[in-house]
C-alpha cells in the first residue's frame, strides 16, 4: 500500500532503541551534548483537525504540567485538516492534526515545496452522529437515511423530519456538520454520500465542534456530526444515534469502535510531522517522543479509542528510521478497522 519508503536516520538516533520495539512503551532518546538547543528556545506549531485538536491539545497540556517551565513552547490550533494541510505544506507548520489521511494533492503540493512529512497513527475515532435529547423520534438512522438527508440532491428539498421517514414528525430538519476544509466532512461525506466533498451545501457549516454541539444542544428539531470526544465530554445534552449499515442499530463506544461494529463512522487519527523540522529542533523530536509515550493513555481522557501498543511502538520505529510518506496511496479509505490500520502500518 505504501507509496513512498525512504530512511533518512537521524544522525544520533540510536538504533538499538528499536530492539525495544516489542515492549508496551516506546524507548525515549535525549540529544547529546554538541545538538543541545534549550527547549525553552524552540518552538513547534501545531495546526490541523479539530477532531484531533482535543487529543494533541491535552498531551501538549501534560507535557507543560510535568515540564513546567522547561517546557517548549507549543501552539495548538486547528483550522480543520485540510486548512492544516495548507499550512503544514507550505512549511509553515511543525505538525498536522488530520482525521483523514493526506489526500493525493496535499501529497503533490508537499512534494513540489520540498515539505516531507512522516504519517503517525495516534487513536482511532467514532464520528458520532446526535440529536437534541428532546428528540424522541430518532434513536437511529441506516446509512441510507443519512444520505437522503445529506446528498446534494437533499438541498432545499428535503426539509423536514418527515421526508427522511414517513412516521417521523413534520418538523424542521436543522443540520448543522464540518466545513468544507475538515476532514470530518471529506471522510463523512465519503462514507455516507459515497463522494468525498459531496453534499447539499445548505446546512450550518462550522470549523469549530463546539460550535455545533452548542447549536444542537440548543434547537430540539437539529442533527450535527463530530468527533466522539466532543459527545462524550457533552453527553448530559446530547443524545447520539444508532448508525445500522446493514446489520442493525449501533451505537458509538470503545467496545464497537474495537469491534469493527460501528461502521462506516469509525476512523483512524492521525498527527504528520514535518521531517526536516524533526531534524533541525530537537524540541519538536522530543516532543513526538513524548506524545508517543502518552497518548496511548490520554486518548481515553479524552474520549477516543486508543491503538493497540504495538502500533504504537510500529509508529516510534517509522519516526526514528525516518519513513516518508503514507501507506494510504493519496486516498481516506472509509470501513477501516484497528486490525487493518496495524497490518498496514508494519508492513510499511
Amino acid at each position: 500500500m505504501a507509496i513512498q519508503l525512504r530512511k533518512r536516520p537521524l544522525h544520533w538516533v540510536i538504533l538499538a532503541l528499536l530492539a525495544g520495539c516489542s515492549t508496551t512503551q516506546a524507548p525515549i532518546s535525549e540529544p547529546p551534548p554538541d545538538e543541545a538547543v534549550s527547549a525553552e528556545a524552540s518552538s513547534i506549531k501545531i495546526d490541523g483537525s479539530s477532531t484531533v485538536y482535543p487529543l494533541t491539545d491535552e498531551v501538549v497540556r501534560e507535557l507543560k504540567f510535568e515540564k513546567g517551565e522547561d517546557a517548549p513552547d507549543i501552539s495548538v490550533e486547528f483550522s480543520g485538516t485540510g486548512g492544516g494541510f495548507k499550512k503544514f505544506c507550505a512549511g509553515e507548520t511543525d505538525i498536522n492534526n488530520a482525521s483523514r489521511p493526506i489526500l493525493e494533492a496535499e501529497m503533490e503540493t508537499c512534494k513540489a515545496n520540498g515539505v516531507e512529512y512522516i504519517e503517525i497513527p495516534v487513536a482511532f475515532d467514532a464520528l458520532t452522529i446526535v440529536v437534541n435529547p428532546e428528540n424522541d423520534w430518532a434513536d437511529s438512522l441506516t446509512v441510507e437515511e443519512l444520505k437522503t438527508m445529506w446528498e446534494p440532491a437533499a438541498e432545499g428539498e428535503v426539509m423536514e423530519w418527515s421526508e427522511v421517514r414517513n412516521s417521523w414528525p413534520e418538523r424542521p430538519l436543522n443540520l448543522h456538520g464540518a466545513d468544507v476544509e475538515s476532514g470530518t466532512y471529506d471522510y463523512f461525506t465519503e462514507a455516507v454520500v459515497g463522494e468525498s466533498k459531496a453534499s447539499r451545501s445548505d446546512y450550518a457549516a462550522q470549523v469549530n465542534d463546539e460550535l455545533i454541539v452548542r447549536a444542537v444542544r440548543q434547537d430540539p428539531d437539529a442533527l450535527g456530526f463530530f468527533g466522539y470526544a466532543y459527545f462524550d465530554e457533552n453527553r448530559k445534552q446530547l443524545k447520539a444515534v444508532a448508525i445500522d449499515s446493514g446489520n442493525g442499530p449501533v451505537l458509538p463506544s470503545d467496545e464497537t469502535v474495537q469491534s469493527g461494529e460501528y461502521q462506516p463512522l469509525t476512523r483512524p487519527l492521525f498527527i504528520y510531522v514535518n521531517a526536516d523540522a524533526a531534524e533541525s529542533n530537537p524540541a519538536l523530536l522530543s516532543f513526538i517522543e513524548y506524545y508517543l509515550n502518552n497518548v496511548r493513555f490520554l486518548a481515553e481522557v479524552v474520549g477516543y479509542v486508543p491503538l493497540p501498543n504495538e502500533a504504537y511502538n510500529v509508529a516510534f520505529e517509522h519516526f526514528t528510521d525516518r519513513r516518508i510518506g503514507t501507506v494510504f496511496g493519496g486516498e481516506a479509505p472509509t470501513d477501516l478497522t484497528i486490525e487493518a490500520l496495524v497490518k498496514a502500518d508494519r508492513e510499511f
